[in-house]
């Protein structure tokens, strides 16, 4: 099959069969990418997501363009973008006029609470997933546990949660690679001569 029209497909099937947003797209993802079609590892599909979440735009989007690009270039990462959004645009186009109306039904709304915890109980077996191939060690777990305080008591916003993750990550990838004094130096200088700086700027 052409490899633009299994992009298609794969991701009319993901946008078409997931409600409720990015997250929730994960384990369909997780399901067709990596376990049927291969395309990626699950090790891409958490920095898809972690870019996807750090930058403009929906995250299952962003997701999508990363992947089709990475399968068939740029005419594959907007034949995946197109697949991706489809279904909703459709749906929700043909349901405007009428979805108030719906909502007011006792039935419509018990189903989607049923539907949504259903949706929860996926995401966690994913997260569960992700979280045993992404804590490797002592230090990715207090990574991990230092970001869910953060975001769940502190209210931090996510894309300060990826850009510290990633710098801890740097530090962690020099400090395992034994870097040489001049580069202990650079990496100080780079870390807390912006900070310095804002502090004066401030005062």
């Amino acid at each position: 099959m052409n490899i633009f029209l299994e992009l298609l497909i794969s991701f009319v099937k993901i946008g078409f069969l997931t409600i409720g947003g990015g997250y929730v797209m994960l384990p369909m993802m997780q399901s067709e990418l990596i376990e049927k079609k291969h395309w990626i590892t699950e090790e891409e599909l958490l920095d898809y997501y972690a870019v996807g979440q750090s930058t403009p735009g929906i995250i299952a989007v962003n997701v999508a363009t990363f992947v089709g690009y990475k399968k068939a270039g740029v005419t594959g990462g907007i034949v995946a973008t197109l697949g991706i959004i489809s279904p909703s645009l459709i749906i929700i186009t043909a349901l405007a006029g009428v979805i108030q109306s719906i909502d007011q039904y006792p039935n419509v709304q018990k189903a989607m609470s049923g539907i949504n915890v259903a949706v929860c109980a996926l995401i966690t077996d994913a997260t569960l997933n992700f979280i045993k191939k992404g804590v490797k060690n002592f230090v990715t777990l207090l990574v991990l546990l230092a970001s869910f305080l953060l975001i769940y008591y502190v209210k931090v916003p996510s894309y300060l949660i990826v850009l510290g993750a990633a710098f801890l990550g740097t530090i962690t990838y020099f400090v395992k690679n034994k870097m040489t004094k001049t580069c202990h130096l650079i990496l100080i200088l780079f870390c807390f001569v912006p900070c310095l700086s804002s502090t004066f700027v401030c005062h």
